[in-house]
């Protein structure tokens, strides 16, 4: 039997320093989920991987070795015992692993509730999936219902009315630690989403901004052209960090950019003017021992949780209503995995009910020797509607109560014992399912 699992790790889970090293870059995921969907077990996988979470969605047949196949995976990566990071992982599954990812997608379980930014992060993840070739039917479905959650959550509620985001909260909390931003020089390093996000939200405090950025060059003078900034290389870097006030760190990078030693040079030079850096990066960015010099304020993710508990109390009280969307799109998502799991039997039921009209017919074909070819048809087709009535509402309660009733049904028709030994029921595609390739019926677990 195929299901749906989630194996994942969070801000709510786990410490900085533990999803840093478990965190994954684009290709890095892709190679992995490769490797995963190479084993028997494992047909389909996602890999989402952002600061505050690393969370896989798999498609398995065995989803107990695929679970611990994953688990071992990670830990080996991550230098930590499996039983260690057992502790920290939660893995969800069928309905519980897709509520996990609309909540996920809608912002529900994001460090600041509501932020626009995990939704482009989910897209981007399903993506990549896609272009490792790793997803199937099941994950596309679930990545496309997870991200139309999202948007419904969005647009009917009032959870992501103010906004809010890492970046705009690493303004906020740069504004808390050196006062009014206006005509102070800020340096960003990086030059994706994330900084583009804080450079916009920078620039709306009247700052002066730099980017550096070593392997999207092009895409940091780009920034720097929209934002009236300039551009710089790693190579550049000390001498910028001489000049700012601020310096906010968001790449990709497996390594610390900016460490103690380098930096305690830096700050001799600065004649004692004091230095903020923000790392929204994970792994982060700056050496935390960074911290430890004099005039030099660190602060990174886990830091952010303090400015972010301020904004929560706005968005707190559409938490309800939101949960209350997630529900009602869940329960399509069920009805759904409930009617995947009965196909077999209604495609059995009728494929059984057709054998009977051909024998029916078959016993007869002497008595009607009068009878012309058309009103030959005409008997078969009244046969074969009678047939299509008689099991019309029985196929509609199969699909209304899914599996409670799909092994009654077989016994009383005696489905099992039609088919011959060895030979499993027919498949048939679900409504409004891709063709399912090589997913069978997922056992339900609401």
């Amino acid at each position: 039997m195929t299901e749906l699992l989630s194996l994942g790790i969070s801000h709510k889970t786990a410490p900085v320093e533990v999803r840093e090293r478990v965190a994954l870059g684009e290709r890095e995921a892709q190679r992995l989920l490769r490797e995963l969907t190479a084993e028997d077990e494992v047909h389909e996988a996602v890999a989402i991987s952002t600061c505050n979470r690393t969370e896989f969605y798999l498609v398995a047949s065995d989803p107990v070795r695929a679970e611990g196949g994953l688990l071992a995976r990670l830990a080996t990566r991550a230098g930590i015992r499996p039983t260690e990071l057992a502790g920290v992982v939660y893995t969800p599954r069928n309905c519980d692993a897709a509520r996990q990812l609309y909540r996920v997608a809608s912002g529900l379980e994001s460090m600041i509730v509501g932020e626009a930014e995990v939704q482009g992060q989910v897209r981007r993840a399903h993506e990549a999936a896609l272009e490792a070739g790793t997803t199937g039917p099941m994950t596309n479905r679930l990545f496309g219902a997870a991200l139309q959650a999202g948007k419904r959550v969005r647009s009917e509620t009032g959870i992501a009315r103010e906004r809010v985001s890492i970046s705009s909260v690493a303004v906020d909390l740069a504004r808390d630690v050196v006062g009014d931003l206006e005509s102070r020089s800020v340096v960003i390093i990086g030059a994706g989403e994330t900084a583009e996000l804080t450079a916009q939200a920078l620039v709306d405090q009247g700052v002066r901004t730099v980017f550096v950025a070593n392997r999207h060059a092009d895409r940091a003078r780009s920034l720097a052209d929209r934002f009236g900034g300039e551009v710089g290389s790693l190579d550049s870097l000390p001498a910028r960090l001489q000049e700012a006030d601020i310096v906010v760190s968001s790449t990709s990078s497996p390594h610390p950019i900016v460490e103690a030693d380098d930096l305690a040079e830096v700050m001799r030079l600065r004649d004692g003017r004091p230095l903020v850096l923000i790392d929204i990066a994970v792994p982060r960015d700056i050496e935390h021992a960074c911290g430890e010099l004099d005039g030099v304020s660190v602060y990174d993710m886990d830091d952010l949780q303090a400015v972010v508990r301020r904004n929560l109390s706005v968005r707190e009280g559409e938490r309800s209503r939101a949960d209350a969307v997630v529900e009602e799109e869940i329960q399509r998502f069920a009805r759904w995995l409930a009617q995947l799991d009965v196909m077999p039997t209604i495609a059995s039921l009728r494929e059984h009910g057709a054998e009977i009209v051909d024998q029916v017919l078959a016993e007869n074909v002497g008595r009607w020797e009068t009878l012309s070819p058309r009103d030959l048809a005409r008997v078969e087709a009244v046969a074969r509607a009678v047939m299509q009535r008689l099991l019309h509402e029985p196929t509609i309660r199969l699909k209304e109560s899914g599996h409670g009733r799909q092994q009654v049904l077989r016994e009383l028709f005696g489905l099992d014992e039609a088919l011959p030994e060895g030979q499993a029921p027919p498949a048939e595609t679900a409504p409004e399912a891709p063709a399912a390739d090589n997913v069978r019926p997922l056992k339900r677990r609401a």
